[in-house]
């Protein structure tokens, strides 16, 4: 129990969680071992704790792609920046430099991905980050609260536009980590569904804190088109929905909290919970097919973790 407590803390604790979609690259490699397809440069002797060298570099691009995109993700719009707010040009600075460390860890990760000198690898992440590009693009207008209004996304919609932009790439970093050393389509197909799985369960998983945590921990806040929230839509019907967003606001903006207890009142926390139980199960069964290891329990206890509420 122990053991799951802390991969919980650590796919949670916001100071830890960059690391996880390396963590997980690199267990998946360890747990599924050498490819049986036989290839010149691939040789088993090269394996360093059970992992290719470009394992292990797969696994370093993987989190600098993700640690990039976080940091452009920082950039403030700066037609909504009041005086009251601060310096002006200190912000347009911050923005400057967001964009540029940014860029330079994607060039970074770009280089290191040429060097893997493998054409099917090179596909697969650069088409991960195309799925962040895109999903991120979706997700932009949503988080704007008056856009919930007259926003019918639905789950199906969801869960597409958050695979592109959590989920695609440690599902794609799975798969090419078993190209990196032959394995068949057969596994890299389940390396690509325990991480998709897993992302979905933790995208949903991280939906679900505000609705399960203590309501004494301090203010509430949600976004709206969070999992439970898009689920009560569905179930309450759009036109009950905006009567319910009206009742909750006051002079002009939202009590979260208030909000919360009406969406509590539904079956929307409890669907994302059944949803988030159901991604977390599939990622077990994705790796059942490997070896029995410490490399498998792993990704199992980090499967099993994304369940816990």
């Amino acid at each position: 129990m122990s053991s799951v407590n802390n991969l919980q803390g650590f796919v949670y604790d916001s100071r830890n969680n960059l690391q996880m979609r390396g963590l997980v690259v690199l267990l998946m490699s360890k747990a599924a071992g050498p490819g049986q397809h036989k290839a010149s440069d691939v040789f088993p002797q090269d394996m360093v704790s059970g992992i290719y060298p470009s394992q292990r570099n797969l696994a370093e691009i993987t989190e600098l792609i993700h640690t990039a995109f976080l940091v452009h993700r920082g950039i403030v719009n700066l037609k909504e920046w009041t005086n009251s707010d601060g310096p002006l040009k200190d912000m347009q600075f911050g923005n400057k430099m967001a964009v540029l460390s940014g860029d330079f860890l994607l060039a970074n990760a770009c280089t290191g991905l040429a060097q893997l000198n493998n054409t099917k690898v090179v596909e697969l992440i650069s088409s991960a980050i195309g799925d962040l590009v895109q999903g991120i693009y979706h997700e932009m207008p949503n988080s704007l609260e008056d856009k919930s209004l007259t926003d019918d996304i639905n789950m199906v919609t969801w869960e597409e536009q958050r695979f592109l932009s959590h989920g695609a790439l440690l599902a794609k970093s799975c798969q090419a980590a078993m190209e990196l050393a032959k394995h068949d389509k057969d596994a890299q197909g389940l390396a690509y569904k325990y991480g998709k799985h897993l992302s979905l369960g933790h995208k949903l998983n991280s939906d679900l804190q505000p609705f399960v945590k203590n309501s004494s921990a301090g203010p509430v806040t949600f976004s709206l088109n969070s999992a439970p929230v898009v689920f009560h839509r569905q179930i309450v019907g759009q036109e009950r929905w905006r009567h319910q967003l009206q009742q909750a606001k006051t002079i002009g903006t939202i009590d979260y909290t208030k909000l919360r207890s009406t969406i509590k009142l539904e079956e929307g926390v409890t669907s994302t919970m059944d949803l988030c139980r159901y991604h977390g199960n599939k990622a077990l069964e994705s790796i059942q097919c490997f070896p029995s290891s410490e490399a498998r329990s792993a990704l199992e206890n980090i499967a099993s973790t994304v369940t816990k509420f």
